[in-house]
């Protein structure tokens, strides 16, 4: 509860301030605005799939890039949503703004055999999808790949 005193007053009662103090709530909102701004980045992929590194330069991206993830456990994703492989040039032709001439980024887990990665690109290809990126995580080139076990030394 707010008062207010005037120098006019003359009786002991003071008058009450029917105002709302909105400092406390515009602190909040800028915490809060700072925690969005901070968070938003992070969260841009949510499939988690562990890339392999890479010491290749790192190339400009688009502004909307077409996801092809393939996960550990062999199952496939076209952006955030898992699709059969069956229905996965469906789905590519039903993605917002994507054509043939346009590329595909195709993401696989380390643990992803080979034959699978080339199966899903045999399948892309076979859809008209010729235009297909490897994604990688970025490396220092020069530095131990750990991405695979290295043997110890005696």
């Amino acid at each position: 509860m707010a008062v207010s005193i005037s120098e006019n007053d003359d009786d002991d009662d003071f008058a009450e301030s029917h105002e709302i103090n909105v400092t406390p709530f515009i602190d909040v909102m800028l915490v809060l605005l700072i925690i969005f701004m901070v968070a938003a980045p992070l969260s841009t992929v949510d499939l988690p799939i562990d890339l392999p590194t890479s010491s290749a330069t790192p190339q400009k991206k688009p502004d909307k890039p077409t996801y092809l993830s393939i996960k550990r456990d062999l199952t496939v994703a076209v952006g955030e949503e898992l699709v059969k492989r069956a229905t996965l040039l469906s789905t590519l032709d039903a993605v917002p703004g994507m054509s043939k001439d346009k590329y595909v980024f195709l993401r696989a887990d380390k643990a992803v055999p080979y034959g699978e990665l080339l199966g899903v690109m045999e399948l892309l290809r076979s859809g008209g999808y010729t235009r297909v990126k490897l994604v990688a995580l970025e490396g220092v080139p020069g530095a131990p790949d750990t991405s695979q076990p290295q043997p110890a030394t005696p």
